[in-house]
């Protein structure tokens, strides 16, 4: 299988310091010649090796802005947590002309399709009972890690497609009806706030093609829409938004918690943060929690918010989108229309096709196609690593004497290379 991924090295950049290595929660990384590389087969993009390199050697491939323009309709789609970088005084109008001002035709904010995702969510918890827990699959990076790490949880893994996947499939059916654009002709880009979501779009698990044809970076994009605002300075003139606003429940759905608050499972938990993840999901694993019936997990701390493309601090950002929940939920209360109803719709539509095939496992380590060979290297690394110090000094550029073994038997490695086994 095919899986792109963000997340690149600049080795003429890197020193081999091995922070990375040391803490990537798959064991992706090696330093090779005093560099680091990451294993396709491995790596979730979660984006953790790129937050914590000291030289900024590793960065995030993104789709050229200029790419936009190859097509006449220009859609950006703009998850609530871009608008949560701005400052409370910049309106959520004012940012949408600004987007049009740079070069997009048409805004739309993906976590509208909230709430056809919310009920497809729902509908299917009540059809599947028989197979808990349910985990969301709403973070790609999760998805990713449990398709490499906890094989045995795939298929609990709900099968429908993300909000801006929906979003994606919603405008691309708009633009058909309304026959101003031919499909070909509508370019429909994702502002992301993370690396793992340019790798769902470039290779999508469950289904063999997005309906998102690029990748902004959110950081780029953030900072054009900010250079804007400081060249209108104080001659900008409020306009009102052409359209409703997101419902605040819809606003909240990418931060820790947004998910789970509108579950009809009674036993659910959020948990954010990758490694508080891969904890919580090795004791489901070895049923150390039971009852559990619904899992909300995000890769980042505090969700969409600290993505590792956001531009401000992540709590800051939360509070941000919590005033602007609270001031959208006011209007509701005086019967103000929301941005959901537009798809009201297209509910039908959106809920009869959102559903994605098959989510299989990936392997991380794959010994030999001949089981009798893969049986007889995986006593071979087991032998190694009753020989191996087990110290995880990092020293022979495998993360742990464990991962070290594998990559001896793979040929990837030399034993010679561990400081404490050299002449034995």
């Amino acid at each position: 299988m095919f899986f792109y991924h963000a997340l690149q090295i600049n080795e003429a950049q890197c020193t081999g310091c091995s922070r990375c290595m040391k803490i990537c929660p798959t064991e992706a990384i090696r330093i090779h010649d005093n560099a680091a590389a990451i294993s396709e087969s491995r790596c979730i993009d979660c984006g953790k090796c790129f937050k914590i390199c000291p030289s900024k050697a590793i960065y995030i491939k993104q789709d050229d802005f200029e790419s936009i323009f190859n097509f006449p309709c220009r859609v950006a789609l703009i998850p609530s947590v871009f608008l949560g970088q701005f400052p409370n005084d910049i309106s959520v109008s004012r940012i949408y002309a600004i987007l049009q001002e740079i070069g997009f035709t048409h805004v739309f904010e993906t976590d509208s399709s909230t709430t056809v995702y919310t009920n497809a969510k729902n509908r299917y918890f009540v059809e599947h009972k028989d197979n808990l827990p349910h985990i969301s699959t709403f973070c790609p990076a999760i998805v990713r890690l449990i398709q490499v790490k906890f094989p045995g949880l795939v298929d609990n893994l709900i099968p429908i497609k993300a909000p801006i996947d929906i979003t994606a499939m919603y405008v691309r059916k708009k633009f058909k009806e309304e026959k101003i654009y031919k499909d070909d002709e509508v370019g429909i880009f994702y502002i992301t706030p993370c690396a793992a979501k340019i790798a769902a779009v470039k290779s999508p698990v469950g289904e063999d093609k997005s309906n998102v044809d690029g990748v902004i970076n959110m950081d780029a994009l953030y900072n054009r829409v900010w250079k804007r605002i400081k060249e209108q300075g104080s001659s900008y003139k409020e306009t009102k938004l052409p359209i409703a606003q997101l419902s605040s429940d819809s606003i909240l759905t990418s931060l820790t918690n947004g998910e789970r608050r509108m579950s009809i499972a009674r036993h659910s938990y959020a948990i954010d943060e990758i490694d508080n993840v891969i904890e919580f999901l090795e004791k489901i694993e070895n049923d150390e929690i039971e009852d559990v019936e619904f899992l909300e997990l995000r890769a980042c701390d505090q969700s969409c918010a600290g993505g590792n493309l956001t531009c401000n601090n992540r709590f800051l950002t939360c509070e941000k989108m919590f005033a602007r929940a609270r001031y959208v939920a006011d209007k509701e209360r005086n019967g103000e229309r929301t941005r959901e109803s537009e798809m009201e719709k297209e509910h039908e539509y959106l809920l009869h096709n959102m559903s994605l095939g098959e989510i299989e496992p990936r392997s991380m380590l794959s010994l030999d196609s001949d089981i009798s060979k893969a049986l007889e290297k995986m006593n071979k690394i087991n032998t190694l690593r009753d020989k191996l110090p087990q110290k995880d000094c990092g020293i022979c550029g495998a993360p742990t004497c464990d991962a070290f073994a594998e990559d001896i038997v793979c040929h990837n490695r030399d034993i010679e290379e561990c400081i404490f086994m050299k002449g034995c």
